[in-house]
Order: C-alpha cells, then structure tokens, then sequence
C-alpha cells in the first residue's frame, strides 16, 4: 500500500509564500514522477508544476513564482509558493507516478487547501 501524505496548505495574504510538502510512504520501488495539481471551485483539476528527475514543469500562470523540488531519499516533493495571489486559491493534490510492485501507476494525496486573500 502506497500513501501520499502532504501538509503545508493554509491561509495567506496576497504576495505571501508558502510551502507545500508531500511524502510518499509504503512499499515503493521506484518513483517515475511526482508533481503537485490544483483544483479550484468550479473549475478542472490541473497541473501545477511536476518534477521528472532532473526535470520540472510548470503551468504558465506559476512560472517564476513556484519552485517544485524532490528530497529522493525521503520520498518527499515540495512545492515553494511565492508571490501568492488570489487566483492561486484551490486545493493543492499531489500526485506520484510510483512503482509499488511490477508496474508503475498513479497515485493521489489527499489535497491540501490553500487560500490567498487579497
């Protein structure tokens, strides 16, 4: 059994920073990817910023502002928010594409919220 475990969501104001955690836990023999998606009311669930060893992607709407890293020995990615805004309030999911026993398959946190007020 594989668990995603994140922490690190909660309230800011407009042009604050946080930073997201999220541990992988369980019988893992590989980690392929692992990233961080969002989710806002009303809207689709999409990708944030992944992280593919030593290779990152991110939304055009984070771009200089978000910062994704991996802790490979900790099974852990983080997501370093800076200059917050508004439209970043959603839940925050992450998501890691992990190798628990023959074949790789995806796996999902639970979310976290984050709220930025303006």
């Amino acid at each position: 059994q594989v668990q995603l475990v994140e922490s690190g969501g909660g309230l800011v104001q407009a042009g604050g920073s946080l930073r997201l955690s999220c541990a992988a836990s369980g019988r893992i023999a590989s980690i392929h990817h692992m990233g961080w998606y969002r989710q806002a009311p009303g809207n689709q669930r999409e990708l944030v910023a992944v992280i593919s060893g030593g290779s990152t992607n991110y939304a055009n709407s984070v771009k200089g502002r978000f910062s994704i890293s991996r802790d490979n020995a900790k099974n852990t990615v983080y997501l370093q928010m800076n200059s917050l805004k508004p439209e970043d309030t959603a839940v925050y999911y992450c998501n890691a594409f992990i190798a628990a026993a023959l074949s790789y398959q995806d796996y999902w946190g639970q979310g976290t919220q984050v709220t930025v007020s303006s």
